[in-house]
């Protein structure tokens, strides 16, 4: 019996060693960096001009990380129509560009060149680009 309880006694002592609190995981865990700019796109995947946007978007994604975030809302699906109201657009595509509270600094209509929008991103963020010669 005396066996029996130090070798149970043991076990208790190597497993709360290897035991993960809930603190420990969240210390552990990396706090997600809240975006300086949120970049919304207002079209539809059937959009021709739509659907041009969608490797702009993905560029400026891999260009910024996770300074910029782009949002996607297909305003022809049910469960996105209302953002079309919220955003009060006209025409499809519409860029929606809101500052890190939330507001709205610009907005365009139909298909933004990868370049024009990084030139209206880069001084929300700071950052200084000289031209290519």
């Amino acid at each position: 019996m005396k066996k029996l309880m130090i070798i149970l006694s043991a076990i208790m002592i190597v497993g709360s060693l290897f035991c993960v609190t809930p603190t420990v995981v969240k210390a552990k865990v990396k706090a997600k960096a809240k975006p300086q700019v949120t970049f919304i796109e207002l079209g539809s995947v059937n959009c021709i001009p739509c659907k041009q946007m969608q490797p702009v978007m993905k560029e400026i994604e891999t260009t910024y990380g996770d300074k910029v975030q782009v949002v996607f809302y297909d305003v022809w699906q049910p469960k996105d129509k209302d953002k079309a109201a919220k955003y009060k657009i006209k025409l499809i595509p519409t860029q929606v560009f809101l500052d890190k509270d939330g507001k709205e600094f610009s907005r365009h209509e139909g298909f933004f060149p990868k370049e024009e929008i990084m030139k209206l991103i880069d001084p929300k963020l700071g950052i200084k680009r000289t031209a290519k010669k």
